[in-house]
């Protein structure tokens, strides 16, 4: 009975999901054109092309700084809020910037971070010379706070659940115990906090992936090097039709992303 329930859900993940994904497999092991199988080619050529290197490259650079980032401090942020008492009704103010349109992002990116934009402005008022935020290698970190900024709100939201669900009382019996704060944090609500925190980062992982629309639009399709993400190459590679190159390509990031989440889930698992 349970299984008719389940059904609609598992027939939309059979059709729009599985189904596409192996005729992506199967097409990676396809010429884009004739259709005929090629065997490991495709797979051979993008781990030759420079431009997929570059872009796991500078895609790994950017989860592997700010994922960790975004978890640390919103869960730094996250303590110091829940202190306060009319926290609640900070909430709504949180995911403010989840709720702004690209558009606006975009404005606002090209307003700060232009050559005549606002920072360099205010830079040249302390007699700096201005910076090429965009064109040079100080690109990628407007990339880091772009991400940050608009998922930190969001995930402060999830830590102050779980927050909200340690309770109260374990934490009183480790203070009257003599537990200080800081030992209280790490062996009361540090645990406490744990299947939270695979959410949180399990949420952040997917979120860093859509930063590519606030870039693109800044930057286009051809940015500067280090702000070049596998979604850049995969946009280009549709533009010119490489449906073999993207095959395989799709087929590698999609083990390394299962991979992840079941590493992910394993660590979480151990007692």
């Amino acid at each position: 009975m349970r299984f008719l329930f389940l059904l609609p859900s598992l027939a939309g993940v059979f059709l729009f999901v599985l189904l596409p994904f192996a005729d992506v497999g199967k097409r990676s092991f396809q010429t884009a054109v004739t259709q005929q199988f090629c065997g490991i080619d495709n797979y051979r050529t993008i781990f030759s092309n420079q431009a997929f290197l570059l872009a796991v490259k500078n895609t790994l650079r950017f989860v592997g700084i700010g994922l960790p980032l975004l978890v640390v401090l919103s869960l730094l942020l996250s303590l110091a809020i829940n202190r306060l008492k009319w926290v609640q009704g900070l909430k709504s103010a949180y995911l403010f910037p989840m709720a702004v349109p690209t558009a606006t992002v975009v404005l606002i990116w090209k307003m700060l971070f232009h050559k005549n934009g606002l920072i360099n402005e205010g830079l040249g008022l302390f007699g700096l010379a201005p910076v090429d935020w965009l064109g040079t290698g100080a690109s990628f970190w407007v990339l880091i706070m772009s991400y940050v900024w608009k998922n930190l709100g969001y995930t402060i939201v999830l830590w102050l659940a779980g927050l909200h669900g340690v309770p109260e009382e374990l934490k009183e019996a480790a203070r009257t115990d003599g537990a200080s704060e800081l030992k209280c944090f790490f062996y009361v609500v540090l645990p406490g906090l744990k299947p939270i925190l695979y959410t949180i980062t399990i949420l952040s992982f997917l979120n860093s992936f859509k930063v590519f629309r606030e870039a693109y639009l800044v930057a286009g399709a051809y940015p500067q090097q280090q702000m070049y993400l596998l979604q850049h190459l995969f946009n280009n590679w549709f533009t010119n039709l490489d449906i073999d190159k993207m095959a395989a390509a799709a087929v590698c990031i999609t083990i390394v992303f299962v991979l992840f989440v079941l590493v992910l889930q394993h660590l979480w698992e151990e007692k």
